[in-house]
């Protein structure tokens, strides 16, 4: 690539630009790397150059290494960003970087290798590499220490989350700010450390500075992360690396970081997170939508319902500045309901997440109305009512009968038919679901379901507007339940045969909570309320083979009115005020004549089982869903899972799960199970062509 790398010598500057759009990644391939090195062993030897800029071209200086090099085979000859890091710390002529936009990762690595650094307002600055299931692996991890103590380096490195300009000066990372036009500015301040003679200053022979003993606060910063983050190993190595810093030479320190960082590329955490943020990019991507497709404007809406659901949607919303009318039958259903979402905003700005006047400009954005005549200039319509069938259809009539050409007819359902709701319509190619999930203001998850008939561009403009209401959109299909209700509908039902065999709640729990989920499938039950399944349950009995097992403990439980936390009882009891599950001796006496009620002899049930059972339900159902076309992709699959039912994402979903483990092994454990449990067990076509080819879910 022509001028990936662009040097001019502006008077006494020599001026190195990065030219490698769209966020100018540090590509050993392109040999970016190899262009800036040489750079600076040109100017090095040039008697007329008396100081180097770094500088980026376009809008930021540096998004980091090209992630995408990962893995691949090293590049013959072509320098790294070690290599560039290790020369430039031989450098007797003083190295400016002129940081602008997100600089990350590596890209943040290079600028720590200057000398100098500074910075227009506006700048994001971080490491992100935790996030990725690995650590800065250029001496991130010993010169940032350096440069602002121990302790503010390892909360950066291990929340991987990135300060402001502003607060980096503070800090100690940068060292001015600049304003106008940044090369000109870098250009002046780099002329004003050579005519004030500014000493080379290296972070990498700075002393890290440590409040107290170190030795002390290493050890209570290696048990809290342990506890936090359980399951990541990342954040421990990072913390290792840190404590290097302080305690080796800068040469030790890097040799050690550089060990550390090999060691996480390779574990099965950093494979799944790596996976999980491509599976995020990928799945924006529709393959019979071209990106190119015009897109409908949405600039107001209105949302059917202002409960719990409807609330939650509408403040979506209104906290990008899309006005939203929302419909229910009565002024005191609206102002409960908005009294809900004044409590949800008032939390936040208690917290100091939101400002008072942000809360009240959003507040302002939301009208109630009791009228579908109401609606008929709005460009989206959501309805969020009771999850029936004829319920839902009355609302799409009425929408139908009101709303103006090219308004977006959307339903939130959860399992019912798109195609049959769309069908009471005069317009089936503007109905779409987008499914948003409980809480909806919070959950970033948006289920987006095209029907047979939904237009284009109707799916592009659902695509769109999940980002902007900062949701992970993921198109899915028409089918019970759609990608992620039908996969936890086998996945609870499995566990509920567990019970009936011989296992207890807490043991269930406690199993798929070890695997890292944030709650097993009976807490979750209860924490989300049981009379929502029943209801499905209830409506599903009609269409039910009366020789599928089926087993009715969560029915029973229900019949005594125990619904979960906000009954105070469910699969476990609880204490007023309090969300800890306490077993219950009543629970267990049920699950027990539930087994003898069946005909079903209780036996023990190891650990192994139930995390496979529970596992490879999800799996084998996600592949019948990816061969019958309701997921686009494998990847798909795993981020509905992801962000939308607390899957571990150190594990990187059920799909990739599999891929890890080797589908060999998940099919003959899949076949074991359809001779010893029964025939719901019946092997996906797809994951038994995948393990006889060897093959993967996701490529």
């Amino acid at each position: 690539m022509p001028n990936i790398v662009e040097y001019q010598v502006q008077g006494h500057i020599g001026v190195i630009t990065l030219n490698n759009p769209p966020v100018n990644a540090l590509s050993v391939g392109k040999g970016l790397l190899q262009g800036i090195l040489d750079a600076i062993k040109a100017g090095d030897h040039d008697p007329a150059v008396r100081a180097f800029l770094l500088i980026g071209g376009g809008k930021n200086f540096s998004g980091g290494a090209d992630i995408t090099e990962f893995g691949k085979p090293p590049f013959p000859g072509m320098a790294t960003l070690r290599d560039v890091l290790q020369y430039m710390d031989t450098v007797t002529k003083p190295i400016v970087a002129a940081i602008s936009g997100p600089t990350m990762g590596g890209g943040l690595e290079l600028a720590l290798g200057a000398h100098y650094r500074c910075a227009i307002t506006g700048a994001q600055i971080g490491l992100p590499e935790v996030k990725l299931g690995i650590l800065p692996g250029a001496g991130g991890t010993q010169r940032l220490p350096r440069l602002i103590g121990a302790k503010t380096a390892l909360d950066m490195i291990i929340s991987g989350d990135p300060v402001s300009t502003e607060r980096a000066l503070e800090l100690g990372i940068v060292d001015e700010i600049v304003t106008g036009d940044l090369l000109a500015a870098a250009v002046k301040y780099a002329n004003r450390v050579v005519k004030e003679g500014k000493p080379i200053r290296r972070a990498s022979s700075l002393t890290v500075a440590v409040e107290g003993d170190a030795d002390a606060f290493f050890a209570e910063a290696r048990a809290r992360i342990a506890k936090e983050w359980r399951g990541y190993p990342a954040p421990l190595e990072c913390l290792a690396c840190v404590e290097a810093a302080v305690k080796r030479p800068f040469a030790e320190g890097v040799k050690f970081e550089r060990e550390r960082f090999e060691y996480l590329v390779g574990t099965d955490a950093s494979k799944s997170l790596r996976h999980a943020f491509f599976a995020e990019r990928a799945a924006s991507k529709v393959k019979d939508v071209p990106d190119d497709t015009p897109v409908r404007e949405i600039r107001s809406a209105a949302v059917i319902g202002a409960g719990t659901m409807g609330g939650g949607i509408a403040m979506n919303f209104v906290n990008v500045g899309i006005p939203v009318k929302v419909l229910e039958v009565s002024q005191e259903a609206i102002d409960r309901g908005f009294g809900i979402i004044r409590k949800n905003y008032a939390a936040t700005v208690a917290k100091g997440r939101l400002a008072q006047d942000a809360m009240d400009k959003r507040m302002g954005l939301l009208t109630g109305v009791s009228s579908y005549d109401d609606l008929k200039d709005v460009d989206i319509i959501v309805e969020a009512v009771f999850e029936q069938m004829d319920v839902k259809q009355e609302v799409f009539r009425k929408i139908d009968a009101v709303a103006k050409p090219g308004a977006i007819l959307a339903t939130n359902t959860s399992t019912l038919d798109i195609d049959q709701i769309a069908a009471v319509t005069q317009r089936p190619q503007d109905v779409i679901g987008l499914h948003f999930f409980s809480p909806a203001n919070v959950m970033r998850l948006l289920e987006i379901v095209r029907g047979a008939k939904t237009a284009k561009d109707v799916i592009a403009t659902s695509m769109k507007l999940a980002r902007t209401i900062k949701k992970v959109g993921v198109l899915v299909g028409v089918c019970d339940g759609f990608v992620g209700n039908r996969m936890v509908h086998a996945y609870f039902r499995e566990a509920g045969f567990l019970l009936e065999e011989g296992a207890l709640p807490q043991q269930v729990d406690r199993v798929l909570e070890d695997f890292g989920f944030a709650m097993g499938p009976f807490r979750v039950g209860d924490l989300a309320g049981l009379d929502i399944g029943w209801a499905i349950r209830k409506r599903q009995a009609a269409t039910r083979n009366p020789s599928e097992r089926y087993t009715k403990i969560g029915d029973l439980i229900c019949e005594r009115g125990r619904f979960g936390q906000k009954t105070g009882a469910g699969y476990y009891k609880y204490e007023a005020g309090n969300r800890k599950p306490i077993p219950d001796p009543e629970i267990e006496a049920l699950i027990v004549q539930a087994s003898k009620d069946a005909g079903i002899a209780r036996r023990e049930i190891s650990d192994q089982e139930i995390l496979e059972r529970c596992l490879y339900q999800l799996v084998n159902t996600g592949a019948k869903i990816l061969e019958e076309g309701i997921a686009q992709r494998a990847s798909d699959i795993d981020i509905v899972y992801l962000f939308g039912y607390g899957y571990p994402r150190f594990r990187g979903g059920p799909m990739f799960t599999a891929d890890l483990i080797g589908l060999p092994q998940v099919l003959e454990a899949v076949q074991r199970y359809e001779k010893a449990v029964g025939p719901w067990w019946k092997p996906a076509a797809i994951l038994e062509k995948l393990a006889a080819e060897g093959g993967r879910f996701n490529g």
